[in-house]
């Protein structure tokens, strides 16, 4: 059953491209409500931590590195069917690949580089919301 609720992050390339703005108001406009949100800069343990479950992957070192590179913006957001309406609306993982008008389409530069995190589960979304905001429960 999909819940109503997803997680999402701003990653450093788009924060440091001056994209908040812009993707903030994409996300009002795809009729999504922010709930929760933080501006804040992973260093290299938060980041491992958050992305553990790529501890093995050959990318892993790469993307902790570069999601510690600057300011994140992590946000909760709330639609029905937030999970699979906001991996429409951010585009594919690749934004050579991603349908325009869509968010990675607009402000991604590479596969690495792609603008923002989203979900891929409701479990997840749960799991990743948590690790950001420790009491959701006072946005309901």
């Amino acid at each position: 059953m999909a819940t109503n609720r997803t997680f999402t992050m701003i990653k450093p390339d788009a924060v440091k491209n001056g994209h908040i703005g812009n993707i903030l108001k994409d996300i009002n406009d795809g009729g999504f409500k922010i709930i929760a949100m933080k501006y804040t800069h992973l260093n290299a343990e938060t980041a491992g931590q958050f992305y553990a479950v790529h501890k093995e992957r050959p990318f892993y070192k790469d993307l902790v590195e570069f999601m510690s590179s600057g300011a994140i913006v992590a946000a909760i957001l709330e639609k029905d069917n937030a999970v699979a309406d906001f991996r429409t609306l951010i585009g594919a993982t690749n934004p050579a690949e991603a349908a325009e008008g869509t968010i990675r389409a607009k402000y991604a530069k590479s596969i690495d580089a792609n603008a923002v995190h989203g979900s891929d589960s409701d479990e997840n979304a749960e799991i990743e919301g948590n690790f950001f905001f420790s009491s959701l429960e006072r946005f309901a």
